[in-house]
């Protein structure tokens, strides 16, 4: 065990133990020594009882570094706003930076909120009560108001007065932003240039104006994009007039980051969400039925047709054997492709010489792989079963699927994306079951020209 984990548990075993003894002073002595992750980390993982004394240990504001911390999949934000004093849990809501109390807010039902926000101070209710409006998912929805601005005419001396009175309750301090009088963004600064410049010095002649922003109404998933592209510490959002309206950090991104791709990961398995932990049997089993329903009568198609050569079975049983290895086949490769083609959509490269290329490649790489397996298998049916027709004809059979496969799992999902579906869609068991049909189709297809050889 590693020396930063025993303290760790060393810690969590102090606190423990201060909570079953009612010592507030070393509970909050050892509580406050540690980062709000790991107080967070010890918080969710308490039963009610020890954490109805952890509300009374500490203070809203304490209490708020410990909820921003707590992650989107323990989900279990009402119960712990049900555990506390509502006059409790309103200061705390409005001790916590305003995007991340949103985030928690949209976890209540409506009559919870206004009632929280009733309770709650003016000015911090109004503000998240104007993110609340936003459509979830957007970049209004993950933005928060903490920020700094300044005005183009003034000094760097004064520009760092504001700075030095706002950064307590600003989220970020590293880019400050500049408006003009009607609230529109007119450019940036950096905290290294207001330091390194006189104090007399305009903003104006320092300031960057070609500053990126993102439209409140854009996709979350655009604005990770746009951060991760320009290597940003935070992102203005604007509204259609360009008026500033709030920032988005990288905190948050890493947070959307994680929460798309896992959502991606849920769609390419054929599940709704991956990431609920809470969900009871019947829910999960409900999200996941219309996948499994299509799948199966897709499946039964795919007996269907197994039975329709039927005859050419009877007259070479050998054939039964192969349909798995092929059908396999078929269905990994087509996933992977999947994976390459989602990625790329997901990334944003979606021109139209870029997917061109993709499917070139994908079918290179189709023949290229269907060659060396085709090959592999038909010396390995030849040497097992003596017969270099029935080898030849599954090898073939590998060519031609891998071929086939690799490209309907690059096609598909550009498809998708052409006609405004989400491309993840085409999950993989979705992939590998339409691919289990051109599978069979090739097989029994060549194996019928084939027939007068294999008898």
């Amino acid at each position: 065990m590693s020396e930063e984990r025993e303290k760790v548990e060393l810690e969590e075993g102090t606190l423990l133990t201060a909570i079953i003894n009612n010592n507030l002073e070393q509970f909050r002595e050892t509580f406050l020594e540690q980062h709000p992750y790991d107080q967070a980390k010890f918080f969710v993982r308490l039963e009610e009882e020890a954490r109805i004394k952890v509300y009374h240990y500490l203070s809203p504001e304490e209490m708020a570094a410990v909820f921003e911390n707590i992650e989107d999949e323990d989900d279990q934000y009402e119960t712990y706003l049900s555990e506390m004093d509502p006059n409790f849990a309103a200061q705390m809501l409005a001790q916590m930076y305003a995007d991340d109390a949103v985030d928690v807010l949209n976890e209540l039902d409506k009559d919870q909120v206004a009632s929280y926000l009733t309770i709650m101070d003016d000015d911090a209710a109004e503000e998240i009560r104007e993110l609340l409006h936003y459509e979830e998912y957007t970049a209004g929805s993950i933005m928060t108001t903490e920020y700094i601005a300044i005005h183009a005419n003034q000094t760097v001396h004064s520009a760092m007065q504001i700075l030095k009175n706002e950064a307590p309750n600003a989220e970020t301090i590293y880019y400050v932003f500049v408006i003009d009088e009607d609230k529109k963004l007119v450019g940036v600064i950096s905290l290294r240039d207001l330091i390194i410049n006189e104090p007399d010095t305009m903003i104006s002649e320092i300031m960057n104006e070609r500053v990126y922003s993102v439209s409140v109404a854009v996709d979350q998933e655009e604005v990770a994009r746009k951060m991760k592209d320009y290597n940003f510490l935070a992102l203005p959002v604007v509204d259609f007039r360009d008026h500033l309206l709030g920032i988005i950090t990288v905190d948050d991104i890493v947070d959307v980051i994680d929460e798309e791709a896992s959502e991606d990961y849920s769609k390419l398995a054929a599940v709704s969400d991956v990431d609920s932990q809470d969900r009871g049997p019947f829910s999960a089993a409900r999200s996941r039925l219309p996948w499994l329903i299509i799948l199966l009568f897709l499946g039964m198609f795919t007996a269907s047709l197994i039975g329709r050569f039927e005859e050419t079975l009877d007259k070479v049983a050998m054939l039964a054997v192969f349909i798995p290895l092929i059908a396999g086949m078929a269905g990994n490769t087509g996933t992977q492709a999947l994976a390459v083609a989602v990625r790329r959509i997901s990334v944003g490269d979606t021109q139209d010489q870029t997917l061109g290329k993709l499917i070139i490649r994908e079918a290179g790489t189709g023949v290229i792989t269907g060659t060396i397996c085709g090959i592999v298998v038909t010396l390995v049916v030849f040497i097992w079963q003596g017969d270099i027709y029935l080898g030849t004809l599954v090898g073939i059979s590998i060519l031609a699927t891998l071929i086939v496969a690799t490209i309907a799992g690059a096609f598909i999902p550009l498809i998708m994306h052409r006609l405004k579906v989400d491309p993840a869609v085409a999950s993989g068991p979705f992939i590998t079951t339409i691919n289990d049909i051109l599978s069979i189709l090739i097989y029994f297809g060549l194996a019928t020209l084939f027939m007068q050889y294999l008898i």
